[in-house]
């Protein structure tokens, strides 16, 4: 909940300046919903993309406080975060709200970048790979091979969102390696593959050139730095080191 449309209007005059030549990476602006159409117009026909940060799963009807798929793509969005751990924490959201909504994105044309990840207390009770499966058997359920292959998994542990601490390289290697794995027992080879497995969790300039180094992990999902232009667009370019792997 950062950015008035002011806001937003400030930030995209110092950063797409830079940011709009970077042809080598896939760069996702996901800006609260008051000023997404505003980010999607000033992005248009260039190679940044526009997400909202989250949606309902009905295309309508009495829902006071929500937007819909159809609204959210109206408005400019071609990506959706889903399940991110604030929206599980402050607003009930489930496995089951979570797979609703990607069926509902998915439908819309939306593309989901799904979030996944477990608490410090599940880690040290060492069952991070079992929420990670549960949340993505639950999120996943009963969607097919090609739908599975076209979505964004965030891997966040909770631990590490706002906190200042970071997952190290090897353990987000490790998370993300295993998610890998698994989504290869849900969706086959090739989706786990195709599958686009970002991370989560205090990513800044220091830290996501090592990150992004490892195998698995296809890039970032980032929070507080992103505030920040400069800052961002350093995590950009830090990205694109590692495009060749």
């Amino acid at each position: 909940m950062h950015k008035t449309v002011a806001d937003a209007t400030e930030f995209l005059t110092a950063f797409l300046q830079k940011a709009a030549s970077i042809d080598h990476v896939d760069i996702i602006l996901a800006p609260p919903h008051t000023a997404l159409q505003t980010v999607a117009d000033a992005c248009r026909n260039t190679n940044i993309a526009t997400a909202a940060q989250n949606v309902h799963w009905e295309t309508h009807g009495a829902y006071t406080g929500e937007i819909s798929t159809e609204m959210a793509r109206e408005a400019g969005a071609n990506h959706v975060i889903i399940g991110h751990s604030e929206r599980r924490q402050y607003f009930g959201e489930d496995d089951c709200t979570v797979n609703r909504k990607i069926r509902a994105s998915l439908n819309a044309g939306l593309t989901p970048i799904v979030c996944i990840g477990e608490t410090m207390n599940q880690r040290e009770r060492g069952e991070t790979h079992t929420v990670l499966e549960q949340q993505l058997d639950g999120a996943l359920k009963g969607l097919s091979t090609e739908e599975i292959q076209t979505i964004i998994v965030a891997y966040e542990p909770v631990w590490a969102i706002g906190t200042g601490r970071t997952a190290t390289p090897v353990q987000a290697q490790e998370a993300h390696s295993h998610i890998r794995g698994h989504l290869g027992r849900i969706g086959g080879e090739e989706a786990s593959n195709l599958c686009r497995l970002i991370y989560g969790g205090s990513v800044k300039p220091d830290n996501s050139a090592d990150l992004a180094a490892k195998q698995d992990v296809d890039g970032a999902l980032v929070g507080g730095a992103s505030l920040t232009p400069e800052h961002l667009l350093a995590i950009v370019l830090n990205s694109c080191e590692n495009t060749n792997k």
